[in-house]
């Protein structure tokens, strides 16, 4: 049975009302048992050695009862928060038992979005067949697909959902736009289109022009057991996690749908871990996106103590989108949209804002909330707004 979805939360809920009636069925057999046992006291030294006896295991049946429930309880509303919020959507993922990296090869060179599009003349293409998400918080137009990577050496799934427009006659021969959405730590493929409802609240912003009709895409960000965050990196040996997210994912949104191969087309957006994944990606690799999003994100890696990245010395210097920014060759040619709260990510949102020269933009927005994703979900109309006006539609 699947953690997430409606059918194992009925069952949590049966078993708890179960837990429930059955305390109540034993302080009712034991409240007739006391009557018993007082009769058993004027019957002599028989009843007293009996109730000698049954009072220890009755006390420890009330004591395994009251933890029954307070364990069917927890699980219960773990369960709500889960399919609610969407932390963990498998049972290998909360036990840490989910492993996706099958090999880490070394990447072979990166020449950008762009030049993989003009390689696919030469090489087998990545096609994948799609199926309906097995959740029911994911939208149905929501498609799936098992990608195994064949640069990072990575296996996950990876949702894809088109936009109204696509499937216009009118718009047949047009390429869309791409943004890859990345859940955070813990984090799972179906939070931006269950949770925050990222689908459901751009659809008809796309159908009415305000925004732009953007294939959206998003891909397994835990790859590592033991719950462990990849820091969205490269780490030799260990996970090809930023070749994962920027080239082998790309590369499949390439071959099966009609998306425009110009870097100036794509952007990544995230939130919490995923948000640093955002910033960090898009500054290195401005060959591949023109820009990013990040809610409430963070630029030292250390900001998710499970990281990979932020137990590295060298790995957590690199990994810093302020490091990226501050040592690249020349200003990227990328547009940051950084949104956080005052000692969750606005600080940092600063800090880039202050080290950026064109053609690098940093746009901040204060949030008020708490890290959660009641906070994010109403950004997304204006980010998606802003974004709109770094990637317009094409005419």
């Amino acid at each position: 049975m699947n953690l997430t979805g409606t059918p194992f939360y009925i069952l949590t809920i049966v078993l708890f009302l179960a837990s429930i009636g059955l305390a109540m069925v034993q302080w009712g057999r034991g409240g007739g048992g006391s009557r018993n046992s007082r009769r058993g006291r004027r019957g002599g030294s028989r009843g007293r050695a009996a109730e000698g006896r049954t009072g220890p295991l009755r006390f420890t049946g009330y004591l395994a009862t009251i933890l029954l429930c307070q364990a069917t309880a927890v699980l219960m509303v773990f369960v709500m928060v889960n399919n609610a919020n969407l932390i963990y959507d498998s049972w290998g993922d909360l036990l840490g038992t989910s492993n996706h990296v099958r090999a880490v090869p070394v990447p072979p060179k990166d020449n950008g979005l762009s030049a993989d599009s003009a390689a696919g003349k030469d090489r087998k293409k990545v096609i994948q067949s799609f199926t309906g998400v097995d959740d029911s918080a994911v939208p149905k137009d929501v498609k799936e697909t098992d990608l195994k990577g064949q640069l990072s050496g990575v296996d996950g799934e990876v949702l894809v959902w088109t936009p109204p427009q696509y499937d216009d006659p009118a718009f047949k021969d047009k390429t869309f736009p791409v943004v890859e959405l990345l859940a955070g730590f813990p984090g799972s493929s179906s939070t931006w289109f269950g949770t925050m409802d990222v689908s459901k609240q751009l659809s008809p912003l796309m159908k009415s022009g305000q925004v732009t009709p953007f294939i959206l895409v998003s891909p397994r960000v835990t790859l590592l057991g033991k719950n462990t965050d990849t820091g969205c990196a490269d780490v030799p040996g260990k996970v090809n996690a930023e070749t994962w997210l920027s080239r082998d994912v790309p590369q499949m949104v390439l071959d099966n749908f009609r998306v425009d191969p110009s870097s100036d087309r794509w952007a990544v957006a995230g939130y919490s871990a995923g948000a640093h994944c955002a910033t960090r990606l898009a500054l290195a690799h401005p060959n591949r996106y023109r820009a990013a999003i990040s809610m409430s994100g963070y630029n030292d890696p250390i900001g998710e103590a499970d990281s990979l990245t932020a137990k590295d010395p060298h790995l957590r210097e690199t990994s810093n989108p302020l490091y990226l920014l501050t040592h690249a060759p020349t200003p990227p040619n990328v547009a940051l949209y950084e949104t956080g709260n005052r000692g969750d990510g606005l600080e940092d949102a600063v800090a880039l804002q202050k080290a950026a020269k064109a053609p690098t933009t940093v746009t901040t927005f204060e949030t008020h909330g708490p890290h959660l994703s009641a906070t994010w979900k109403p950004l997304v109309d204006p980010v998606f707004k802003w974004l709109s006006g770094i990637i317009p539609a094409q005419h």
